[in-house]
């Protein structure tokens, strides 16, 4: 006997349909979205008045979703897109130890700032007043449009205006998205990665069709850019490490077959006998220079550390004979710390004493790392790490070692030399070390290096 559709049935079939017919309007306005657009598949889950997503599946109410498409279909289009650019700017994994409710908000104007900006026919809407104001003063900061950026400003926001922030730009359910005790999980790490590869093939779309001409396509671009820039810090510090040998037995490139025949040839005599060094990548000659100018806060500085020797210690990135030099310098170098180890760092982290409050000057550092190489009391460092808020006065000569400066969020890009690295850290990742002694976990595929790189290493 042939099945009988059920309602339940037929109104599922008729919403995923729907959500086809959105997406593939979508498309055609914003084809440089197709990477994005087609990431999500469809997951019923009853109850629901908008749309979900967990990084893997749109989650969707088919009652809803008929419903609103029989009334204001816009809307459909709206928060289809809405849903897909969390994804795409990485919000699902970027809060760390940020407040909920106000990351939540931050995301979402974050998102329908970046849409009303795009102006696409199929999601433009009537602009009211308090979303106007509000872009307005986004319009005026110089820091960006980014939601961290904005989180900033809506933590000196009163209930009042938040809520009435929250009944402006609510348009999606945030409450599948992946909470901090999930981040480790492997689906979540993997929907993470796959999001990031989305976002990188989209730039490079846009670089390839010319998008970034506009200034819709121009805020689009520069929200991908704010989530790609958050990569793992972790990866960042890998490109210091240096080939080392050590004394371990390697086994990876030992070959048990010539072992064994030898042995059975020879009777106590192998043919090969085990590698007794293996080469790994460790870090040995370091700078860190901690910017302990009156603008950079010593909460910041101290989160800064733990965040490094979190990242070190459980890398094994130590070597044997390693050394690690902590300069803190304002207008002038204040105090040198040299840290052999891992039980120094430990012990630095426990007695660390802010010594500044001057003005910036990142020029002393570099004279100061010359001299010391001069006068044979260190070696060239594999890399100077330079922790700043960015505001201060350049080298103009480029070092014979490599040089990052790590900015705590936005920073004046033509301001720092091009033979600098560039890494921007954010400030609510540096307090939440400092204030839990918890790193954030971060999802990236720590297979791309090289952002924010100008001069090659």
């Amino acid at each position: 006997m042939a099945h009988v559709q059920t309602q339940t049935e037929w109104e599922q079939e008729m919403a995923e349909e729907v959500l086809r017919f959105v997406r593939q309007e979508l498309f055609v306005s914003l084809r440089y979205l197709e990477p994005a657009l087609f990431a999500l598949s469809y997951r019923r889950y009853g109850g629901l008045l908008t749309f979900a997503t967990d990084g893997t599946d749109l989650l969707f109410s088919a009652e809803a979703t008929l419903r609103i498409f029989q009334k204001n279909s816009a809307f459909l289009d709206r928060v289809y897109l809405h849903t897909v650019c969390h994804c795409l700017f990485r919000h699902l994994w970027l809060r760390g130890g940020r407040k909920e409710r106000i990351w939540n908000l931050a995301c979402d104007i974050a998102v329908e700032y970046t849409i009303d900006a795009l102006d696409a026919d199929c999601t433009r809407r009537a602009i009211g007043f308090v979303r106007k104001e509000y872009y307005a003063m986004l319009d005026e900061t110089a820091q960006g449009r980014s939601a961290a950026v904005i989180y900033r400003l809506l933590m000196e926001c009163g209930d009042n205006t938040l809520a009435e922030l929250e009944r402006e730009f609510f348009t999606d359910d945030h409450r599948f998205w992946p909470k901090e005790a999930d981040m480790e999980r492997p689906s979540v790490k993997m929907a993470g990665q796959n999001w990031q590869k989305a976002a990188r093939q989209i730039s490079l779309l846009q670089d390839r069709k010319k998008m970034d001409a506009g200034e819709g396509a121009a805020n689009f671009a520069a929200q991908i850019k704010a989530g790609e820039s958050r990569r793992s810090y972790q990866a960042f510090l890998k490109k210091f490490a240096m080939p080392v040998e050590e004394p371990r037995l390697n086994p990876d490139e030992f070959d048990l077959g010539y072992y064994a025949y030898g042995l059975r040839l020879y009777r106590n005599l192998p043919l090969i006998e085990p590698l007794e060094t293996r080469e790994t990548h460790k870090i040995r000659e370091f700078v860190i220079v901690l910017d302990t100018s009156d603008s950079t806060s010593g909460a910041l500085i101290a989160g800064f550390l733990k965040e490094t020797y979190a990242i070190l210690t459980q890398k094994n990135s130590f070597a044997a004979q390693s050394q690690i030099r902590i300069l803190q310098c304002d207008e002038k170098v204040r105090k040198e710390t040299l840290v052999k180890g891992e039980d120094a760092f430990l012990r630095l982290l426990s007695e660390f004493e802010l010594v500044g409050g001057g003005g910036t000057d990142f020029r002393p550092a570099f004279s100061y790392v010359e001299e010391r190489m001069a006068q044979g009391k260190c070696r060239q460092p594999d890399g100077l790490l330079y922790f700043t808020d960015g505001r201060g006065i350049y080298p103009q000569k480029k070092p014979a070692y490599p040089v990052a400066f790590l900015f705590l969020d936005a920073y004046e890009d033509m301001a720092v030399p091009s033979w600098a690295m560039r890494h921007r850290l954010e400030s609510e990742d540096m307090l939440y070390e400092y204030q839990t002694g918890k790193r954030r976990t971060e999802t990236y595929d720590t297979r791309v290096s090289g952002e924010g790189c100008v001069g090659g290493v």
